[in-house]
């Protein structure tokens, strides 16, 4: 049989490199999709790990006390210890002092050093320190300067030698001194976590570190991991993708390849059975095709590792050329990743190979000489499919059913999938339903080309269903988290809109209210839309609230809001959720004026109370206290918010910046969005390539058809034209379908997690689906190219003489 094996690799050669491409195109979806989970994760996290990345492992949940002697036992052992954290200092000099500024330390290793240099250089002794760009503007501090950190006799003189970012996501200060400055200033030092690089062997580390401290020790992903995950309020966004990824990757890829198996070893069941009639046995036979499957699939499987990287770099680069407000970050190949995407190529080449050859294997000689008829939808082995069809079906509508009533994202997911299998089994029935529905509208139009095409495309109801089943798989995940993404964004820019109504305050805390020119500095400054001046009075407030400042928003400040601010009654008062007292009703002091309100909470209006007009000229209005801003829709945050605490600062107002959180929430799932758009990438090189695999298998076996159409007069031109349809046909139909399903998942998503922690409703991103429907049917016209130019090329004797 090994003579065997090798004849028939090499006599089928061509039917082999379908065959192989959709082992290789499984595998490499499978690399892309660790390619794309893998930058969006960078993206998200990014700012996130930074200080972290050239660490071993990380350590919190410690004070200042055990930090210092995380950083003696690094030094004692020549090893790197990074503490991070801040302390809250008075900074002054040259006339400016801003008495709660976060001081933070810089590592004694430079490459532990996260901040990144923008000018001069970083500290080399105690007596030395950076400042950050943006805070810069406000401290008015620039390189050479010497500023004072601290109060009373801890208080140190430090020079400025360099400005720098500090991108990090939660460990950002505007003040780097050197670890053993800081300590000398303050012993009282937050410390967020402390960043870990040994000098040797990493191997021990953690469990040595759990020895010597009494705080959490994590690897670095783990404490990455758990960091974004709390910074996306508990929802692990990552884990999510990686794992519907994974899923997706895998099951388009066991259905690519099977079907393409399938059909290659149904054109070879007279070489089958002409091999029985020599004499091999059923068992000789089944071990020779599961060889010829175990080299293909090795091969094919290193060949789909190589494309698959490359297409990974490749489907990143693209999507950050195209959406460049999508910041994906850079591409990690996970050895794990490529080695299970290798192995599974393997197996799954076994296992298709193996159901369609034990059909044919049982199949006496005599009987499988004959032309094997088509297997009709109500055989015994159709009805089972309808009877498993029907019970995926009612069993993934009630997990839908009970996911939306009890808002559970596992039943969601299981549901769905439950349900979605279902459809795929309903294939052989649905999907030539509907191309004979589409065909015979467009026939009327398309002349004999589309209605051949038709004819062909229903001939073989269960074909037709799993030439179609990738491109449905692709465009249902894909229309239903694009219509996802675009309720969750509509919901979210709402809710965060509704939290934060003004992109930026600036709110005075003095005695003294803010100078009339004030206003117009805030309007000059880069990235301001618009601003309006608020005018109030500083007040005291009973039950523990203190002194507060109160604002009476005029009629000209909506010019600024984004969402409608809470306005109160004349015996109503609005503080934010963090200063309001628990008691209902408070007394406000203003001088001899006194009124007594009642308390009511909201926020996205800095550190003020929200009164109405006429409280506001009871109590005695004093002027400007505040300063609302709008900004331009593509202002930086940090810049912005920068270039305001530098107006700020001189007259001591409180800059609080809602901006800086809708933009966070944005980058999460503008990202998303941009792994959605690689994703329907690699859905779009799946489905040409399984629909390409199916016509040009199809080509070989239909050749005396195609000749004998060719005999009766059906030019070159004509024929292309009919597979063209046909492939067509087969994209529109598995597009509408999806398109209809992936709305519908999207709208019990909607239901079961978008509404109930942010309200909303579904909305449906009309551009970008029709955006899906084009690729894809061009997708499918693509597809056809190759196979109708090789059907074109055979001239009908040749075609006719085909044994």
């Amino acid at each position: 049989m090994r003579t065997v094996l090798l004849a028939s690799l090499r006599v089928h050669t061509r039917r082999y490199l379908a065959a192989a491409l959709a082992i290789a195109v499984g595998v490499a979806f499978i690399v892309v999709t660790n390619a794309l989970a893998s930058a969006a994760r960078d993206g998200i996290v990014a700012g996130v790990d930074l200080p972290y990345r050239d660490a071993d492992a990380v350590v919190s949940d410690i004070d200042g006390s055990q930090a210092a002697a995380l950083v003696d036992r690094a030094r004692e052992r020549g090893d790197s210890a990074a503490v991070l954290g801040w302390t809250m200092q008075q900074v002054s000099g040259d006339g400016i002092v801003a008495d709660q500024v976060d001081v933070g330390a810089v590592a004694d290793d430079s490459r532990m050093r996260w901040q990144r240099l923008v000018d001069g250089r970083m500290p080399r002794a105690d007596g030395e320190a950076v400042v950050d760009v943006n805070a810069a503007k406000s401290l008015q501090a620039a390189v050479g300067d010497v500023i004072r950190v601290g109060s009373g006799a801890r208080a140190a003189e430090v020079e400025v030698v360099g400005t720098v970012d500090s991108p990090s996501a939660s460990v950002s200060s505007s003040v780097y001194l050197t670890w053993d400055a800081v300590s000398a200033i303050t012993p009282r030092f937050f410390v967020d976590s402390v960043a870990y690089a040994a000098a040797g062997n990493t191997g021990g580390l953690v469990p040595a570190l759990r020895a010597a401290t009494d705080g959490t020790v994590q690897s670095v992903d783990d404490f990455v991991d758990d960091r974004t995950q709390e910074l996306a309020q508990g929802v692990d966004v990552l884990g999510y993708l990686l794992l519907l990824f994974a899923g997706i990757a895998l099951f388009v890829s066991v259905l690519v390849i099977a079907n393409t198996f399938s059909i290659l070893f149904a054109q070879r069941t007279r070489d089958f059975a002409l091999l029985r009639c020599v004499g091999s046995t059923r068992g000789q036979l089944l071990r020779s095709v599961r060889r010829e499957a175990l080299v293909l699939g090795a091969l094919a499987s290193a060949l789909g590792l190589a494309v698959g990287a490359a297409l990974g770099y490749g489907v990143v680069a693209l999507v950050a050329a195209l959406i460049p407000r999508a910041p994906l970050g850079a591409v990690s190949l996970d050895p794990r990743w490529l080695l299970s995407a290798y192995g599974l190529g393997v197996l799954v080449t076994l296992v298709a190979s193996w159901l369609p050859t034990r059909r044919v294997s049982q199949v006496s000689p005599l009987v499988a000489l004959r032309t094997e008829e088509v297997a009709e939808v109500s055989a015994a082995a159709g009805r089972m499919r309808l009877v498993l069809a029907a019970g995926s079906l009612a069993a993934g509508l009630a997990g839908m059913g009970v996911a939306v009533a009890s808002e559970s994202a596992p039943a969601m997911v299981l549901g769905g999938g439950l349900s979605f299998i279902g459809v795929l089994l309903l294939g052989p029935l649905v999907v030539p339903a509907l191309v004979r529905l589409i065909g015979g509208a467009a026939g009327r139009f398309g002349g004999p080309a589309m209605r051949l095409a038709t004819g062909n495309a229903v001939r073989q109801p269960r074909r037709t269903a799993a030439t179609t089943a990738s491109l449905l798989i692709g465009v249902t995940l894909t229309t239903a988290v694009l219509t996802g993404l675009a309720g969750a964004r509509t919901s979210l820019d709402d809710e965060m809109k509704s939290e934060h109504p003004v992109d930026v305050t600036l709110t005075g805390s003095t005695a003294t209210p803010l100078p009339g020119d004030l206003l117009a500095d805030v309007r000059g400054a880069d990235g301001v839309q618009d601003a309006a001046a608020v005018p109030g009075v500083l007040a005291k407030v009973s039950n523990g609230v203190g002194s507060l400042t109160l604002l009476a928003p005029p009629g000209d400040a909506r010019v600024v809001e984004r969402a409608a601010l809470p306005r109160p009654g004349p015996r109503e008062l609005v503080l934010p959720y963090d200063v309001a007292p628990d008691a209902g009703r408070v007394t406000v002091l203003v001088g001899d004026r006194k009124v007594r309100l009642k308390v009511r909470t909201s926020e996205g209006f800095g550190t003020a109370g929200l009164v109405a007009p006429e409280t506001l000229r009871a109590l005695g209005s004093d002027g400007t206290r505040a300063v609302w801003v709008r900004a331009d829709d593509d202002a930086d945050p940090e810049d912005l918010g920068g270039d305001l605490d530098a107006l700020a600062g001189p007259v001591a107002a409180d800059v609080e910046s809602g901006l800086q959180q809708r933009a966070y929430v944005t980058r999460q799932l503008t990202i998303l969005t941009g792994a959605v758009v690689g994703l329907l990438g690699v859905a779009v090189v799946i489905a040409l390539v399984g629909i390409g695999n199916t016509l040009g298998l199809s080509v070989l076996e239909r050749r005396r058809e195609h000749a004998l159409l060719r005999a009766l007069g059906l030019t070159r031109r004509q024929l292309r034209a009919t597979l063209a349809a046909e492939a067509v046909l087969l994209s529109v139909v598995a597009t509408v379908l999806g398109t209809v399903l992936g709305v519908g998942y999207a709208w019990v998503g909607d239901l079961t997690l978008i509404r109930p922690a942010v309200g909303g409703g579904l909305r449906i991103p009309w551009d970008q689906l029709a955006i899906v429907v084009l690729v894809a049917g061009v997708a499918g016209l693509a597809a056809c190219v190759l196979p109708a130019r090789r059907a074109a090329r055979t001239a009908p004797a040749e075609g006719l003489a085909a044994d």
